[in-house]
């Protein structure tokens, strides 16, 4: 029988619904694991240790009591260090934020607490969900191999779940920063629509860029938790939408499907292993039935160009109190960041508000004919373990993903196979606005032709 890190979250969900496990065995188990490996992967900025068990205690009570049970029933998550936590440290990656304790939790921490999730503790991220982490805190290691890069901001959610220290995490997306960690990690990552997640409560990079979602090892898992976080909260202005569902079946007829890709885009202008991501999944289509529609999107190259101004600017507004306060205990990435956004104009942000809705509406033009888009997530392979902080000028590696950010569309990160160094490979699904469920069931339905397993020898 699996040993317990390594079942699906879903599966765990059961065995404690069921009676089969109790909530206080799965977070033994977990805790006694992220003690034994967490020094060797430096997923965690914080483990609760004690305090898991006693919030299994509470949920094994609960199921005694009877009635109804969360949908999260003694599911071991972690959350990324950016979203607040009741009296608990929420940095977001800094030392300048290092003694903030949160007078209340984020809605996505209430709604993930009140479904019934065991949280586990707080993942690391680089500084202030930018390009790279503060000089002072060591990054995480990809358990796949620990000489290639594990993703951007929510690495330490991606490192946590790919090596058996969660079953699921929160990561957060600005600028690729759920799909990059899930694609190096070889986890389902999801980036959902812009507002279907509440930001209330999360520290920012961006505000008009920033989306939260789940990072998992199954489509199956990433939806039951985005059940649980997604749908309308009066407290953040920008959220909209009801929950997603968290027992939607997978597509059954792919041959009614149509699938948009643009190969110029995605293949003869990127590196050869994304251009292999995009023919892996065309296959996986093609050998399914489905329609495949070759098309141009609209241009991305301003959009990808500018992602520095937007980003700066928020992000200069978001950190203009301390910043001023105690400019030298910034990293130089982010003070770089904040810098640029300081000196940016006007004029060329409003221009790329402007190249925003141009993207937008052509989008989504192209998915009111077609059903999803096939897209890499990275122009290259993954790369070696800390790259450089210029993400958006220098070599367009966010050419894939940046745009959907802008656009607000929601993405499925899928891995399908693994390269000759041990290191995962994935292509995005990029879905229509508002119709992540639907999104979710194909993407299950591909998932399960890929036939991608985890056998990473560190879940056992």
């Amino acid at each position: 029988m699996a040993a317990l890190h390594a079942l699906s979250l879903t599966e765990v969900v059961r065995r404690t619904t069921s009676g089969e496990l109790s909530v206080r065995e799965v977070a033994e188990a977990m805790v006694d694991r992220i003690r034994a490996l967490d020094g060797e992967y430096g997923a965690y900025q914080m483990a609760y240790g004690q305090a898991a068990l006693v919030r299994a205690d509470a949920l094994d009570a609960a199921k005694r009591r009877g009635g109804k049970l969360g949908i999260l029933h003694g599911a071991p998550i972690a959350l990324k260090d950016l979203l607040d936590t009741k009296d608990i440290p929420t940095a977001g990656g800094t030392t300048v934020w290092a003694r903030r304790r949160p007078a209340f939790d984020a809605t996505v921490v209430t709604r993930l607490t009140e479904a019934g999730a065991l949280v586990l503790g707080k993942t690391k991220l680089t500084e202030g969900a930018y390009a790279l982490h503060h000089p002072d805190v060591a990054p995480p290691k990809n358990p796949w191999n620990p000489a290639r890069w594990c993703g951007v901001s929510s690495s330490g959610s991606g490192v946590a779940v790919a090596a058996g220290l969660a079953h699921g995490a929160i990561g957060s997306d600005t600028g690729g920063s759920i799909r990059f960690p899930s694609a190096s990690c070889g986890l389902v990552g999801v980036k959902p629509t812009y507002g279907r997640v509440s930001r209330y409560g999360v520290l920012p990079l961006a505000d008009s860029l920033d989306h939260l979602g789940p990072m998992t090892r199954s489509v199956a898992d990433a939806r039951l938790m985005l059940a649980a976080m997604s749908g309308f909260d009066e407290n953040d202005p920008t959220s909209h939408g009801p929950p997603t569902h968290s027992d939607s079946a997978p597509f059954d007829n792919l041959k009614s499907l149509i699938v948009a890709v643009d190969e110029e885009w995605a293949g003869t202008a990127a590196d050869a292993n994304a251009a292999a991501a995009i023919e892996a999944g065309l296959r996986l289509c093609r050998n399914a039935g489905t329609a495949i529609r070759p098309l141009r999107l609209p241009s991305t190259e301003a959009l990808v160009d500018g992602w520095g101004t937007t980003c700066g600017v928020e992000c200069a507004i978001a950190h203009a109190e301390s910043y001023r306060r105690e400019p030298e205990a910034y990293g130089p990435a982010l003070a770089s960041l904040i810098e640029a956004g300081l000196s940016a104009s006007a004029t060329d942000y409003a221009r790329l508000e402007r190249e925003r809705e141009r993207f937008r509406a052509g989008l989504d033009a192209i998915l009111s004919e077609a059903d999803l888009l096939l897209a890499p997530c990275m122009p290259g392979p993954v790369p070696a373990a800390e790259r450089s902080a210029d993400f958006g000028r220098r070599d367009g590696f966010i050419r894939f993903t940046a745009p959907f950010d802008y656009s607000g569309h929601p993405s499925v990160t899928l891995p399908f196979a693994v390269d000759e160094d041990n290191v995962p490979r994935a292509f995005q699904l990029i879905g229509r606005r508002m119709d992540d469920d639907r999104l979710l069931a194909i993407a299950e339905t591909i998932e399960a032709a890929a036939g991608f397993g985890y056998p990473h020898l560190h879940l056992g």
